[in-house]
C-alpha cells in the first residue's frame, strides 16, 4: 500500500509539473501584459487547474476515477474543483500578501506553488479520489 501511494504520489507531483508549466505560463503572459500580479496568479492557477484535471483523472488517479457521465463523476468533478478553488485562494491570499510585503511576484509565487501543493494533494488523495 505504502508503494502505491507513493507512486501516486510521484504521478501526482508529474501531472502538477505540466499543470505548473501551464500556470506559470499564463502567469507570465498576464504579467507583461500588464495584469496585477494576484489576478495574473489566480487566471494563471485557473489555467493550470484544467490541465491538471486532465492529466489526473486519466493517468494519476485513473482507478479511482468514475465512469464518465455517471453521478460518482460529477460528485468527483464537483470536489475536484472545490480543491481547486481551495489552492486558488491559497495562491492568491499568498501572491497577494507576498507582494504587498514587498517580495517579487515570482518569489510569492514560487511560495504558494509549495503550499497549495502539499494541501490540495491531500485533499485529492484523502477526498476526491478516496478508493
Amino acid at each position: 500500500m505504502a508503494r502505491l501511494i507513493d507512486m501516486t504520489y510521484l504521478r501526482y507531483g508529474l501531472a502538477s509539473v505540466c499543470a505548473l508549466a501551464a500556470d506559470v505560463a499564463m502567469f507570465t503572459a498576464l504579467m507583461s501584459a500588464g495584469m496585477m500580479a494576484s489576478l495574473a496568479s489566480g487566471a494563471g492557477y485557473g489555467f493550470g487547474i484544467g490541465v491538471h484535471w486532465l492529466i489526473s483523472s486519466r493517468v494519476v488517479f485513473a482507478r479511482q476515477t468514475h465512469v464518465r457521465g455517471s453521478d460518482q463523476r460529477r460528485q468527483q468533478k464537483l470536489l475536484f474543483a472545490g480543491s481547486a478553488l481551495l489552492g486558488l485562494g491559497l495562491t492568491m491570499c499568498i501572491v497577494g500578501a507576498g507582494t504587498g510585503l514587498g517580495l517579487d511576484p515570482s518569489a510569492a509565487k514560487a511560495i504558494a506553488v509549495i503550499v497549495s501543493f502539499q494541501a490540495i494533494w491531500l485533499v485529492r488523495r484523502l477526498y476526491v479520489f478516496a478508493s
